[in-house]
């Protein structure tokens, strides 16, 4: 029997994709996984790990000899907002695959808002057989990515791929080899120069409500796509809402596509739904594979045990 501390699961995840996933996870040790009825009233005082989504906001008082908290996702703002936490390490998600499905979803809505993929869709419903005239090509269209950690960094690299001009935006200067990036001091210079803009950005004091009316009528209005176009697969706190409709709806945007919410899910009444317009997908552009997630875990338990530092620790003073 393993004289190792427990780890403490609590994922707000599809219940079957985690207990498949623990079947060949952390065999060095003991599991309390918290979706386990019968787990509900353990002792949680002698567990060293936790690996949390959306947890039971008891979580962190019962299990008061943590070591370190692992997040289920690439972002922390679920915990760092919710929860009286105590001082330890947080550590982000950061995978392969939660890059390419994230950077998946940038490209082929870029794609698809490229390729009139909306009113495409719509001459099929009504069986129009018209080839839209003066169709732009990628290299015409400027994309402005928001966010230039991990998940930004990648969205980048592949939207160049696919031929699109692409800038960047980060509150700190970054630098991106044959990327042109832009630091908090020109954010509106970023902004005139964007055709398509894509939000991967934390959610943190300073980006909460961060896309307004005031941020989307400073994107530039006339390039090749007809006026300009939203994305956002960041943290759904970092828009309004109700100014994005009314951007959307008055033509200030032209389009958006849509993955994250300010409420989730969202709410049946929502125009969002029925806006010819907009794309929504249910929060899905990049799901955390739990495989993925415990392997990541694992790897960074281990780099603790070695005498090492983890990697992707939280800077709690950033928020990221």
């Amino acid at each position: 029997m393993s004289d190792k501390r427990p780890v403490v699961i609590d994922l707000r995840f599809a219940r079957e994709s985690v207990v498949s996933a623990l079947h060949s996870a952390f065999k060095d040790r003991p599991v309390i996984d918290m979706g386990d009825p019968t787990n509900a009233d353990r002792d949680l005082s002698d567990a060293e790990f936790a690996v949390v989504w959306k947890p039971d906001p008891a979580l962190f008082q019962r299990a008061s000899g943590l070591q370190a908290i692992f997040s289920g996702g690439a972002g922390v703002d679920h915990i760092l907002s919710a929860y009286e936490l105590p001082d330890l390490p947080i550590v982000r998600f950061v995978d392969r695959s939660l890059t390419d499905r994230m950077s998946e979803w940038v490209v082929w809505q870029c794609l698809h808002h490229l390729r009139n993929g909306s009113a495409y869709a719509g001459q099929q419903r009504d069986r129009i057989w018209h080839e839209i005239a003066d169709q732009p090509e990628a290299r015409d269209v400027t994309v402005g990515v928001m966010g230039l950690g991990v998940l930004g960094a990648d969205a980048v690299r592949k939207l160049k791929v696919m031929g699109f001009d692409v800038i960047g935006w980060s509150r700190r200067p970054k630098t991106i080899d044959g990327v042109e990036t832009f630091d908090a001091t020109s954010l509106d210079a970023f902004l005139g120069r964007a055709d398509i803009l894509v939000g991967l950005l934390p959610l943190t004091d300073d980006t909460r409500g961060i896309y307004d009316r005031a941020l989307f009528s400073k994107l530039r209005p006339s390039g090749a796509l007809g006026g300009p176009i939203f994305l956002n697969a960041g943290r759904g706190g970092s828009q309004k809402e109700v100014e994005l409709i009314e951007c959307l709806t008055d033509g200030t945007l032209k389009a958006a596509s849509l993955d994250v919410f300010e409420k989730e899910p969202l709410a049946a009444d929502s125009p969002l739904w029925s806006m010819p317009n907009v794309i929504v997908t249910p929060h899905a552009a990049a799901a955390s594979d739990v495989r993925a997630l415990f392997r990541h875990v694992e790897a960074q338990i281990a780099r603790l045990e070695a005498g090492n530092p983890m990697e992707f620790v939280v800077d709690r003073t950033s928020g990221y």
